[in-house]
């Protein structure tokens, strides 16, 4: 697998694909310049009157929910409805679902309409999503969940391939679930590494069509560069910097020697 993953970083690298991102505010500069970094290129367009005429010239479309409103509700489903014509993949994140009625309602009819191609969420946000129990505060989780359990029943329910992110990485279809334990604590002391991850997946997805091994391939360059940006830098302020550096740096050897991970089949047997 490890070959198929570093073949996977070098597919993305020669198409330099044009990800549209419907993203949160928060995000939007940190998404775009480490999309730039991994060798990728980031559109931002909200605007309802032009996204379906952007999306139609994108290599996939992100969906995040970060901080919504009714009208981007709207104009993710006019883009999603384009991507869908198009057939370029989507990728969704529930960025804080379950924390209020309204953003829960939102994340149910985007997928109720739209044929989303990959959902990448905490667990917490999963959980909710498949209508598991999870405690929330704002986005965040208030309690540990047991990743493996949350994930094989989240892919049950759910039935769209999931990256679920934590202390342990979970990627999952219907047939296989992969765990990678990659990685740095410093991921969680920035702002916006999940939605950058959900727009990097996006990216792989675009190079290589597999909802297996494309957003495998997503996590593992991308936990492994914070790998590398936390051996040179130790607090979140030079981490931030650092780790856009390690993203345009990650070899094949980086991934070879470094990545840690395990396949096993969703009713838990190993391959």
């Amino acid at each position: 697998m490890k070959q198929s993953i570093i073949e996977i970083v070098d597919q993305v690298k020669q198409k330099q694909s044009l990800i549209h991102n419907i993203t949160n505010q928060v995000v939007m500069n940190f998404t775009a310049n480490g999309l730039y970094a991994l060798g990728a290129l980031p559109i931002m367009a909200h605007e309802r009157r032009e996204v379906a005429e952007i999306t139609t010239q994108s290599d996939a479309l992100v969906l995040n929910i970060g901080t919504l409103t009714e009208e981007l509700l709207e104009t993710m489903i006019v883009a999603g409805r384009a991507a869908n014509r198009k057939g370029i993949p989507i990728v969704f994140d529930p960025v804080g679902v379950g924390a209020t009625k309204f953003r829960t309602e939102a994340a149910r009819k985007l997928l109720s309409e739209l044929e989303i191609n990959l959902i990448r969420g905490n667990t917490a946000e999963i959980s909710h999503l498949a209508g598991l129990k999870a405690d929330m505060r704002g986005v965040d989780a208030t309690e540990q969940l047991d990743g493996e359990i949350v994930i094989r029943q989240s892919i049950e329910k759910l039935a769209i391939p999931i990256v679920m992110t934590g202390k342990t990485d979970f990627i999952a279809d219907q047939a296989t679930i992969i765990k990678l334990t990659n990685g740095s604590a410093l991921l969680t002391k920035i702002t916006g590494a999940g939605c950058l991850l959900s727009s990097v997946v996006a990216a792989f997805l675009a190079a290589n069509q597999s909802n297996i091994l494309a957003p495998t391939a997503a996590v593992a360059y991308f936990t492994i560069a914070a790998e590398k940006a936390a051996e040179q830098a130790t607090l979140s302020g030079q981490f931030h910097i650092a780790f856009l550096d390690a993203l345009s740096g990650v070899t094949a050897t980086d991934l070879e020697e470094r990545l840690q991970i395990e396949k096993v089949s969703v009713n838990g047997s190993e391959f």
